[in-house]
């Protein structure tokens, strides 16, 4: 994962330090973009362990619309940060709430009646990618302005859009802001397995992955672990397979990753 330490190493070398509201300082770089052609490998950092199994109890999470971790922190405690046992371990409409759940409001009639439904933005891709695979609106946006000032954390990864070409599927994710020694490793493989979930089930093959990055950043007690990693030989990528099932039927046991070689873990401190 060259693309990933070129990315580590443009940061340590150019980044400038910042305050932000965790208190802890970060390097950072505006606007940084790679891409990985998803042909070569399942994008899964290998210069450290990244634990594949928390990267799909997350993506099914987000695919569930919960607005809450109860279920999730049974397998990870990825977002146990975010929340508590006192506030019942919600989240609120956050990333897979937005994704297909996305509220919609319609007038009906002139005496103000309301009817309340919902966009699955998800299945809206998959439809348009079946039906007109020329489109360039197949977005999904998880930044919703009216709830901010409910949600745990304002959605990091903000919205992401996928593109036909010659057979393949591509997706290209905006990220607002991104945590390169925690967060960019799970972004990066949550959105290639969401892009090969997708390709399966519209008969193409995985592409590319497009990743720009708005706000680039290392958390300053991060610059240890992360030049440990730039000096690690990167390894071969390992190979995703998905069962045959269709796509919302699709179960954590579904997801078999084979020959991941890593080099050993390394610690990081979360900033929230």
């Amino acid at each position: 994962m060259k693309a990933y330490l070129n990315l580590v190493n443009e940061v340590l070398e150019n980044g400038i330090q910042k305050s932000n509201r965790t208190g802890t300082d970060t390097l950072m770089v505006f606007g940084y973009h790679y891409k990985v052609n998803l042909q070569d490998g399942f994008p899964l950092l290998t210069t450290k362990k990244v634990f594949f199994n928390s990267v799909i109890r997350e993506l099914l999470w987000y695919l569930s619309g919960e607005t809450h971790i109860r279920d999730l922190r049974k397998h990870t405690k990825i977002w146990d940060a975010w929340s508590s046992e006192e506030k019942n371990w919600e989240v609120g409409k956050m990333y897979g709430y937005q994704w297909v759940n996305w509220d919609k409001y319609e007038q009906v009639n002139g005496n103000g009646t309301v009817k309340h439904s919902h966009i699955n933005q998800i299945q809206n891709v998959i439809d348009l990618i079946n039906t007109n695979p020329e489109s360039r609106r197949m977005v999904v946006s998880a930044w919703n302005p009216a709830v901010l000032d409910e949600i745990a954390l304002p959605s990091c990864h903000a919205f992401f859009i996928f593109n036909v070409t010659n057979g393949k599927l591509n997706c290209h994710l905006t990220q607002r802001s991104g945590d390169i020694a925690l967060g960019i490793p799970f972004n990066l493989a949550c959105y290639a397995t969401l892009t090969q979930m997708i390709a399966q089930e519209t008969n193409l093959e995985p592409g590319e992955f497009s990743h720009y990055i708005n706000d680039a950043h290392i958390y300053i007690d991060h610059v240890e672990g992360l030049r440990e990693q730039l000096q690690r030989e990167p390894l071969p990528l390992p190979r995703l397979e998905i069962a045959s099932k269709p796509f919302w039927e699709l179960q954590f046991d579904d997801f078999t990753l084979h020959d991941y070689s890593y080099h050993p873990p390394i610690k990081f401190p979360v900033a929230v």
